[in-house]
């Protein structure tokens, strides 16, 4: 039953996958009605809200796009920094969506900030933790149990990312409309654009759930042959 689950789950990964790539490709090729770039939308969006201590800087990579609270960066990929398409100003958009969250302290983000220091350690050594707790789950059950809690915590921080990444992208949405970024015609593209975006982390977030269940169970599994 729980292979059936975790196949499931990567073939809707995949298939989540292969949907935001086919859209952003799309998008990527129509031009904006505002005529601005993805810098020039990014830094429009934080001028709009206020923000003037954050800077919009271009990095290498593809959907490598991100907001970094620690330096107060808005990171564009190349693609997005000198694209004037849908798809690049969608992308801008949220990111400062981000920086927006930040201002207003919202508070999910708040919270995933407090988690990320926790959940780099844990993502560091939880894989070897929790091999060694099967390997000696015979004799020394209680490394499992230590590597499932572990795991739990990577397992909130992705359920924590959701209303994140959901927020931004309902920010950035209101926002191209209302600044007239995005014209009746390219707005859904916009919006359709991001909505895929946001089903990567919610397939990401069951993924993690399904395996912490998995290893939950093996752990009970021990205990009951005991």
């Amino acid at each position: 039953m729980v292979w059936i689950l975790f196949i499931g789950i990567a073939l809707v990964s995949y298939l989540v996958q292969a949907n935001l790539q086919s859209k952003f490709k799309r998008y990527s090729k129509v031009p904006i009605a505002s005529g601005l770039t993805g810098r020039e939308v990014a830094e429009k969006m934080l001028r709009d809200n206020g923000i003037y201590n954050v800077t919009v800087t271009s990095t290498q990579g593809h959907l490598t796009d991100h907001y970094n609270p620690a330096n107060n960066t808005v990171n564009l990929s190349e693609s997005v920094y000198n694209s004037r398409s849908v798809a690049a100003a969608a992308v801008a958009a949220h990111e400062c969506g981000h920086a927006v969250q930040h201002a207003v302290a919202y508070g999910p983000l708040q919270m995933r900030s407090a988690l990320v220091p926790v959940v780099s350690f844990a993502s560091q050594c939880v894989s070897w933790v929790l091999l060694a707790g099967i390997l000696l789950l015979n004799t020394f059950p209680a490394l499992l149990l230590i590597g499932i809690g572990l795991f739990a915590l990577t397992t909130i921080f992705s359920f924590v990312t959701l209303p994140v990444e959901i927020d931004a992208s309902r920010r950035a949405t209101a926002w191209l409309q209302n600044a007239g970024i995005t014209s009746r015609s390219d707005h859904p593209m916009a919006v359709s654009a991001l909505r895929s975006a946001a089903y990567t982390y919610v397939v990401a977030a069951l993924g993690s759930l399904a395996t912490l269940i998995y290893y939950v169970l093996i752990f009970m599994g021990s205990q009951r042959d005991e």
